[in-house]
């Protein structure tokens, strides 16, 4: 009996140790920043709302309700339960056009920050690996753009192309294509000399599948760091850039655009101007918060022993 006893807490204290998943052990990690989780959770129910806005949203987000201009919101007085945070100067729904809104501020984030870390990690990879004249070339270009204020070479090539949605993004991208290069060419540089690649490339890897196969997974903790910070930076660029008139383009339910609209009703009609000011700063944060718990999750200099 003593025996029996003996094994089972044997067997359980083997079990206590036994290793934990990378999932598990990254989602302890994580959970400890309670901002980070609530930052998550707001994230996630922002995608469901943009996800489901065309069934969700009470109203159309273009269509113009003539007899209901500058509506205040249901809790002030003259508000309606049929627009319940209001009206804008010429009668759209504040609420569906947030909802609507928040479609393309995803999916604006989506795209910039997809096709500069594809295109920057790229760069940064072979700039790393290879050095010599590739990595200056390459070097080169970065720090030049990076010497102009973002917002500004951003503008300069919406002048350039031209105002909108598209070329909004495109623009947003190249701004942002130098931090990805940067770090990636950080990362190869601290891991190109050390014993696994040797190994590799004394078993015959090419230098493609050395970069990609080998280099590369060891570098990705950082660079999902930045693409979650990069994120929150491509919607407020975009913001910005359609409150300049240089992004998305009326009647385009984009948040920065709709405060573009509001400017002339801030004394008179506050709620035209403030919703969709609250829901770029509140996205914005969540997602930094977001960032961070990665960071604690990712980096192994904060991770305790």
């Amino acid at each position: 009996m003593t025996d029996t006893t003996a094994v089972s807490k044997a067997t359980a204290s083997t079990n206590s140790q036994a290793p934990v998943g990378p999932l598990r052990e990254f989602w302890a990690y994580f959970s400890e920043n309670k901002g980070a989780v609530a930052g998550l959770i707001f994230f996630m129910v922002l995608v469901v709302v943009a996800l489901l806005a065309d069934f969700i949203a009470p109203h159309d987000p273009i269509e113009q309700y003539r007899d209901h201009f500058l509506v205040p919101p249901v809790w002030v007085d003259g508000g309606s339960w049929d627009f319940l945070l209001g009206t804008d100067a010429v009668g759209r729904d504040i609420l569906s056009r947030l909802m609507f809104g928040a479609r393309y501020s995803l999916f604006i984030g989506c795209i910039v920050v997809s096709g500069a870390a594809v295109v920057g990690i790229a760069i940064g990879l072979f700039a790393g690996y290879l050095g010599g004249w590739v990595d200056t070339v390459a070097m080169r270009v970065m720090d030049i753009l990076l010497s102009y204020p973002p917002l500004l070479l951003a503008l300069v090539f919406v002048a350039i192309l031209g105002p909108g949605l598209e070329n909004a993004i495109v623009a947003i991208a190249v701004i942002q294509l130098p931090h990805y290069v940067r770090l990636t060419r950080a990362s190869v540089m601290s891991e190109r000399s050390r014993d696994y690649v040797t190994s590799a490339r004394v078993a015959g890897a090419g230098t493609l599948r050395l970069v990609t196969v080998t280099i590369l997974p060891n570098c990705l903790a950082p660079i999902i760091v930045q693409a979650a910070l990069s994120f929150s930076t491509a919607i407020l660029d975009a913001a910005a850039l359609g409150f300049l008139g240089m992004g998305a383009q009326p009647p385009l339910p984009e948040w920065g655009t709709m405060l573009a609209e509001a400017r002339e009703f801030i004394l008179r009609a506050w709620w035209v101007v403030t919703f969709p000011g609250v829901a770029i700063l509140v996205t914005v944060l969540a997602i930094n918060l977001m960032g961070d718990g990665l960071r604690d999750a990712l980096d192994p200099k904060l991770k305790r022993s």
